[in-house]
């Protein structure tokens, strides 16, 4: 699956469906640290991982450009330093140049307002206007990959943003990923559309079955009765 049509797929979906739909499949799943943040609500990025590592230097971007496929997200590494802006108005205009579909930061943005202006989605945990003074020696791995917090990504990985935050999932499983999460998704609009119908979730999900069979077998599980019946609200 591509770029374009990730990112056109997830138009209509959620980080939370998402996340629920890795959980049900088994499939590994990376949650950035809570805190990261569109600039703008209603923001979205779904695409492939296009690792950057900081060292103090915006030529690692520029660098990790030259190789990016249309549709990529620039995702990042400043080791979550919140002394400094990393990425401005310059490197996001490159970034919408070359094609990438938004960034995400391990760290903060400067510029914020130009930002806005330019339009690509960019996620951070906030804003600093003062840029890096340091430059370090460069990790061999430092376009290949990127930790974002607990976790390490490379190309290899598919990220998702919107106003719930970040999750990454491993590229070879993403289109189950996005069956099961739109299959979630249909279900739970469905339940959506029946309560405003008069049916309540209780009545749905047939909730007073559900509190005799557990009277009778203390391991009968919420989730396992939705299995069941075909509901959804929590995997």
């Amino acid at each position: 699956m591509d770029n374009k049509t990730i990112n056109a797929t997830f138009c209509e979906l959620s980080t939370p469906l998402i996340a629920d739909a890795c959980l049900r499949l088994g499939v590994p799943i990376y949650v950035a640290r809570i805190g990261i943040q569109p600039l703008v609500k209603g923001w979205k990025i779904a695409g492939r991982v296009l690792p950057a590592r900081h060292y103090g230097s915006v030529d690692i971007f520029l660098e990790a450009m030259q190789n990016a496929a249309q549709g990529d997200i620039l995702t990042v590494d400043n080791d979550g330093r919140n002394h400094e802006g990393c990425v401005g108005d310059l490197i996001t205009l490159e970034a919408q140049a070359v094609g990438l579909n938004g960034i995400v930061i391990w760290g903060y943005h400067r510029d914020t307002s130009d930002l806005v202006q330019i339009g690509l989605p960019v996620f951070s945990y906030g804003s600093c206007p003062k840029g890096p003074k340091r430059v370090y020696p460069r990790a061999s791995e430092a376009l290949t990959i990127a930790e974002f917090g607990d976790f390490k990504v490379g190309r290899d990985h598919v990220v998702f943003g919107d106003d719930d935050g970040v999750v990454f999932t491993p590229l070879q499983h993403i289109e189950e990923v996005i069956s099961s999460a739109r299959t979630i998704w249909d279900t739970e609009r469905s339940q959506a559309e029946a309560f405003k119908a008069g049916n309540t979730l209780s009545q749905q999900f047939k909730f007073d079955q559900y509190l005799k069979k557990r009277s009778q077998d203390p391991t009968y599980t919420f989730r396992k009765h939705l299995q069941k019946i075909g509901g959804a609200i929590e995997v």
